[in-house]
């Protein structure tokens, strides 16, 4: 049984509060405008250009699992047929990053997703999410599912919800500071304290 109250992490580790949410059919897609960005599946994933991207599109969140894995342990997962990578582009400049895994039974996970910095705000995520559900349920599946956290964007969860999402699961989410493992640099998310 869970004890109520406090609890004290080990420094250099930090917490956060999960919430999972999924759809288990087609939502009607929110209007939005494209704003020149256009979404190109990679085939022939590298995995330091797709490093690069996802660090620059989860720094600021401390996304660090992609960074933690071996090449070999990477290109295995981007390279599945079943799991379907996007890059967002804005001109020759990549914009963003959208994952879709769809190796779990009928399902599908939202795996990552997220803009780089200088495009979150305005459309360009709305745009990215109606891409996201588009492809994902243009596939034969009965579930759609992604997690968020309260390390990410602080409007990453309403988004989620407005988007069609129905949150059913809560955990609490206890991991290694990236920044003090060497997986992110020192300055990212310095909105989250180091201890």
């Amino acid at each position: 049984m869970l004890e109520s109250g406090y609890h004290e992490l080990p420094e250099g580790y930090t917490a956060s509060v999960v919430t999972y949410l999924e759809m288990h059919a087609r939502p009607p897609l929110r209007p939005c405008a494209a704003g020149g960005l256009r979404l190109t599946r990679i085939t022939t994933p590298d995995a330091a250009r797709y490093r690069a991207l996802f660090e620059k599109v989860g720094g600021d969140y401390l996304w660090s699992s992609r960074l933690e894995m071996t090449d070999a342990a990477l290109l295995a997962v981007l390279s599945d047929p079943r799991v379907h990578l996007y890059v967002a582009m804005s001109g020759a400049e990549q914009a963003g990053l959208l994952e879709l895994d769809f190796r779990a039974d009928t399902g599908c996970e939202l795996a990552f997703f997220g803009l780089t910095p200088e495009h979150v705000g305005g459309q360009a995520g709305r745009w990215l999410m109606n891409e996201a559900l588009t492809r994902a349920w243009d596939e034969d599946i009965s579930r759609l599912f992604v997690h968020t956290c309260t390390l990410d964007h602080p409007k990453a969860l309403a988004f989620y919800i407005r988007s069609g999402f129905v949150p059913y699961k809560r955990a609490v989410e206890v991991a290694p500071d990236a920044r003090l493992t060497g997986h992110l640099p020192k300055s990212a998310a310095p909105q989250i304290p180091r201890l």
